[in-house]
């Protein structure tokens, strides 16, 4: 087990994470180019050894309920591994994918006109802002527009 002394230079080493002295002789260390809320990667590092890692929902780490990890027993490797993925984490932002949305336009001889519209999980058929039908599949959506005598509008 490493001994506080150690752990103390292993995280200090991460020129990232800026020391503030709490309670107790404990430290916390912060890490301020965090992309989120947390800033704190280390939480209550103390003198015996005892100290928490904050890795999120890592799947890796078998955090608490507050996405801790306990280092007590943890070696230089698995220290700096930890506090390696915990501020890639915090560093990365997730990215929002534009949401594909189809939509086909309907009409039938009079020229009345429906939208079909992909709405996961549905295919939803609008007349105007009105909801005519919703389906499962597109294919079940498109053959009640060809049953009710509408086509796909030419482009």
């Amino acid at each position: 087990m490493l001994t506080f002394e150690q752990k103390q230079a292993i995280i200090e080493s991460f020129p990232q994470l800026t020391r503030k002295e709490i309670s107790m002789k404990r430290l916390n260390y912060h890490f301020d180019g965090s992309q989120y809320e947390k800033k704190i990667v280390i939480e209550k590092l103390h003198p015996n050894g005892n100290g928490f890692v904050y890795v999120g929902d890592l799947l890796r780490y078998k955090a608490d309920d507050r996405g801790l990890v306990n280092i007590r027993d943890f070696s230089e490797q698995e220290l700096r591994e930890i506090i390696e993925d915990s501020l890639t984490y915090l560093s990365e932002v997730d990215e929002v994918v534009p949401e594909v949305r189809i939509e086909q336009s309907w009409r039938n001889r009079n020229d009345d006109q429906l939208l079909l519209v992909e709405e996961d999980p549905f295919w939803n058929v609008y007349h105007g802002f009105n909801l005519e039908e919703s389906f499962g599949t597109q294919d079940d959506a498109e053959n009640y527009l060809y049953s009710e005598g509408f086509k796909p509008s030419k482009k």
